[in-house]
């Protein structure tokens, strides 16, 4: 029976409440929802949604790349919006991240994001 590992990286922003960046149980590597934060000074990116949606791309692989997986390891996303107006801009800038066999993913708009940031990402990755 294996246990659960609680993993978290100086390369990716901090946690900002009572979690941890990802949690491995067996195979299965579960990555919080990331917000464009630079992991160096906890500032918010905020010069428009793709460099938001990169700065969480980049986030969430550091996150991986520490747990020893890569964003072809990803199966599952889910992403949440501010505004679906931004629907277009984050796929254009999501397919640049996930290249092949993409993950399944669901994207809804909500109320509100943390910080009010317009984006935040999380993903499931699983590896052999």
């Amino acid at each position: 029976m294996s246990k659960k590992e609680i993993l978290n990286t100086d390369k990716a922003p901090a946690a900002i409440g009572p979690y941890n960046q990802a949690v491995k149980a067996d195979k299965t590597l579960y990555v919080s929802g990331q917000i464009p934060l630079i992991p160096e000074t906890m500032e918010l990116i905020n010069t428009g949604v793709a460099d938001e949606a990169h700065q969480v791309l980049k986030n969430i692989g550091e996150i991986l790349k520490n747990a020893g997986y890569g964003y072809e390891d990803v199966v599952k996303t889910s992403i949440f919006l501010s505004s679906m107006d931004y629907f277009a801009t984050i796929n254009e800038v999501y397919a640049g991240y996930f290249t092949e066999n993409q993950p399944a993913r669901e994207t809804v708009a909500v109320k509100t994001l943390p910080k009010e940031v317009n984006i935040e990402i999380s993903v499931i990755a699983w590896k052999a």
